[in-house]
């Protein structure tokens, strides 16, 4: 199943190749940077595009798309941060906000080894306090998605950004995606204490997004079991915030094979049209992928396969 499902990717990808290419032969009209928020861009011309985590009025930070033009890792990050800074020409969707300090510049980005490095002149520390935890958690959620990499530097002028600005709470230097994002607190004691981080869902002007949440929460089950129980509950935290998973679906099985995590459920898990909803593969499938070290999640219902999402976003629904 594995080898032909690789030489289907191998063929979309050399056909992706050749539609950039005539594209980028055509000459440009139009200079002003457009942030695409969602996969029309892959789905009409099959570009790749990268993730972005923008704050939304509720003040999460909420799992968009952008297309870069940069192909350099370097320059692809001081492109992916020039979105993120505050300026009067930002092309965004409403309800959508970048939030690096205006003004701010990138003075140099490093990536080797694993880590990317990254120094910013000193309006970055013109930070809010009721913001700053959030600006550093977008940071190192957007530039780690873009590549192979694990760990995040941040420079000011040179010096490493040891501390909050406002707080001065401590900063661990490197940072990794353990600094967590969108934070969530439901602990009744210190004992058997997990962080997963699950994706829920946001609407926005009537389109949907996904939201990361890391919960502190008093569980020591395997963190797959935490994420459906959390997606299939009737209950979540804040209003805003949903999940399309059915409340009686069960996780019957799982297994990691050859760098995919294979999920097995009850019939719950299609909708009422005997459908699997892309918004249920893809909740689930961001969940997995920041919580557990693997390429891709196979789905499938009393043992059938439904259907499969990679890391990089491509998804295929039997």
């Amino acid at each position: 199943m594995l080898k032909s499902r690789a030489i289907r990717k191998i063929f979309v990808t050399t056909l992706s190749l050749f539609v950039f290419m005539v594209i980028y032969s055509i000459p440009s009209l139009e200079t002003t940077y457009t942030l695409k928020t969602n996969l029309e861009i892959e789905s009409t011309t099959g570009l790749a595009t990268d993730n972005i985590y923008l704050l939304n009025d509720d003040g999460y930070l909420v799992k968009s798309r952008v297309l870069l033009e940069s192909t350099k890792i370097e320059d692809k990050v001081k492109e992916l941060l020039d979105y993120l800074i505050i300026k009067k020409d930002n092309h965004f969707p409403k309800g959508l906000f970048p939030y690096i300090p205006k003004d701010t510049k990138v003075l140099n980005v490093l990536c080797g080894d694993g880590k990317i490095t990254i120094d910013f002149s000193k309006e970055f520390y013109d930070l809010k306090v009721d913001s700053e935890k959030q600006v550093i958690s977008g940071i190192v959620y957007s530039v780690l998605d873009l590549d192979a990499f694990q760990e995040v530097i941040l420079l000011v002028e040179g010096e490493v950004l040891d501390e909050y600005p406002n707080t001065h709470e401590k900063i661990k230097s490197p940072l990794t995606k353990s600094i967590g994002i969108n934070e969530e607190y439901n602990l009744t004691s210190r004992d058997d204490i997990s962080k997963v981080v699950i994706y829920y869902l946001t609407a926005i002007n009537q389109d949907l997004y996904y939201v990361p949440v890391t919960k502190f929460v008093n569980d020591d089950r395997d963190k797959i079991k935490i994420i459906i129980d959390e997606l299939s509950s009737s209950y979540i935290y804040e209003s805003n915030l949903m999940s399309f998973l059915h409340s009686n679906v069960e996780l019957l099985d799982y297994y990691e094979q050859e760098n995919v995590l294979f999920l097995n459920f009850n019939h719950y898990l299609f909708d009422n049209n005997d459908k699997v909803l892309e918004e249920v593969l893809y909740s689930i499938s961001y969940s997995v992928f920041d919580n557990y070290d693997v390429s891709m999640v196979m789905f499938e219902v009393d043992n059938e396969y439904v259907g499969q999402v990679s890391r990089n976003g491509s998804i295929e629904v039997n």
